[in-house]
């Protein structure tokens, strides 16, 4: 560029300082929008005719998606179904044995009471009495009772044993029971007058257990159990005669026992009252499908002979066995 003009360009971007930046602008549209604006219309509603679209790929046959099952499909379905089915079957053969369905009809309801029902605790006083003996052939013979105490510690005995530091015999009583005058120890109540322990166990002496005196339970005196002077529920054995059945009521069937043809024994302890009726039954060995309460159903309907202690009709323990049988 010749030197002259070089500096009128100069003088010119001297003089003009923005003239630099005209060319960042874009260049003027030859088309004025509103031209633009109708060619669109236009070629929406008539768009022109394109040429036609020569498609120059081909379809690729791809590899099996089988995976381990490819080519078994029927296979596999078959060896899942005969898998279910079996799965099935061995469900059905558990659910048809017998100790299964004891199991799934053996159920423990629970009922929810309101506390507010009951009333208030009593103080307790004892009803029962206490027993022993010592396996002897002999029934207990005639003596007096040992002292009273809350605790006990050596249970009484007709033949004395020798000791360096001997201990006084008790039983466990709130109140003196009644006593006879004698200079042994024996059961006030028996007739017996040759020395014996009793034919019970567990020390002490009568026909009972429990290390106290008479036909109970305990380390009390007299039939029953519990502590305390007697007069409660007799033992069968020493004086004490058994219950005879006068009136005896067979036991339906419950239907889910029948169904499952379910036989057995159901054992119950129960006592025997001055009436001949059965009362406070309990079961001990339990059969379920609901014969359980078959049988105490029909054993209080039953009527006894009630036991007799010196000709005095008395209550008794019993243990009642009732069978369920199939025709």
């Amino acid at each position: 560029m010749p030197e002259q003009e070089l500096k009128e360009v100069e003088k010119t971007a001297f003089d003009q300082p923005d003239h630099h930046l005209d060319r960042l602008l874009a260049p003027e549209l030859e088309e004025k929008w509103i031209v633009t604006f109708i060619r669109d219309i236009k070629e929406a509603i008539n768009p022109p005719k394109l040429p036609p679209l020569e498609v120059t790929s081909k379809p690729v046959e791809l590899k099996s998606l089988g995976g381990i099952y490819d080519g078994n499909e029927k296979k596999s379905g078959l060896y899942s179904l005969l898998i279910h089915c079996a799965v099935v079957a061995l469900l059905l053969f558990l659910g048809s044995l017998k100790p299964v369905q004891k199991m799934i009809q053996e159920h423990t309801p629970l009922v929810f009471t309101p506390l507010t029902t009951y009333e208030p605790p009593k103080a307790q006083t004892h009803q029962g009495g206490g027993g022993g003996g010592a396996r002897s052939p002999l029934e207990a013979s005639k003596g007096k009772l040992p002292q009273i105490s809350h605790k006990q510690f050596t249970p009484p005995r007709v033949d004395q044993v020798d000791a360096h530091l001997p201990m006084v015999p008790t039983i466990i009583a709130d109140t003196a029971p009644p006593n006879i005058n004698s200079p042994v120890y024996g059961d006030p109540l028996s007739h017996m007058g040759t020395p014996s322990n009793g034919t019970g166990f567990g020390g002490g002496i009568g026909s009972g257990s429990g290390g106290g005196v008479g036909s109970g339970k305990g380390a009390g005196a007299g039939p029953g159990s519990g502590g305390g002077f007697g007069g409660g529920v007799y033992r069968i054995g020493g004086g004490v005669s058994q219950p005879a059945i006068i009136k005896k009521v067979e036991p339906e069937y419950s239907e889910e026992a029948r169904k499952a043809k379910w036989q057995g024994t159901v054992k119950l302890t129960v006592v025997i009252d001055e009436t001949g009726h059965a009362r406070d039954i309990k079961v001990e060995k339990q059969l379920g499908l609901g014969l359980d309460q078959k049988a105490i159903e029909a054993v209080e309907k039953w009527l006894f002979k009630p036991g007799m202690k010196d000709g005095k009709p008395v209550a008794v323990y019993a243990t009642i066995e009732v069978t369920f049988h199939l025709l």
